[in-house]
């Protein structure tokens, strides 16, 4: 996913904070809690990037929304957010920090799309070699694309490989739409 440089940095600076404090899935519990509630609540993340409504009543918000919630080192690193002018960024440190999270346990989102879903030896085949290739664990997302016709689509981090039938249409259509047809007379 795509999100600010400084969200990242944010997502750096509390996991580490985290790990020091030897709180890193309770951390990771509240930043799924804030990923869930600004997915099921657009006009939430649409508060908090206004510019017209002040900190104190966006922290007020979060505050309500949240509550008891949050760990305290989340509620304090929501503080110094919105006191730094960067409550906007709360969603995408979020997805920053899952990422970091991530990492730091050595896991590899892997994201296959597929028409009906797959069946267990071919999920086992993919963990393996994958899990093979980049040495690390592996986290499967399945994904359900009725538009792929048949076949999947493997997303390894930025690396894509697309074995789906739509594809190979899309391939011949592009090849038959050129006229390689040329008259010798």
């Amino acid at each position: 996913m795509a999100y600010a440089r400084a969200a990242v940095r944010y997502a750096k600076s509390i996991i580490q904070l985290s790990i020091e404090q030897d709180s890193l899935e309770l951390v990771k519990s509240d930043m799924d809690l804030i990923r869930a509630t600004c997915a099921e609540s657009k006009e939430l993340v649409l508060l908090l990037q206004s510019p017209v409504v002040k900190a104190d009543k966006k922290l007020a918000v979060l505050n309500a929304v949240f509550g008891s919630k949050l760990s305290d080192l989340t509620k304090n690193f929501i503080n110094i957010l919105t006191n730094k002018g960067r409550e906007s960024l709360i969603n995408d440190i979020s997805f920053a920090f899952e990422d970091q999270y991530l990492s730091h346990k050595n896991v590899l989102r892997t994201v296959i799309k597929s028409v009906d879903g797959l069946n267990d030896d071919f999920k086992f085949k993919v963990t393996e070699l994958v899990r093979t290739a980049y040495e690390k664990d592996v986290e499967i997302i399945e994904e359900i694309d009725p538009s792929l016709i048949g076949g999947f689509v493997l997303t390894i981090g930025d690396k894509q490989v697309d074995a789906s039938i739509s594809r190979k249409l899309a391939e011949l259509e592009k090849e038959f739409s050129k006229n390689t047809y040329m008259k010798d007379y």
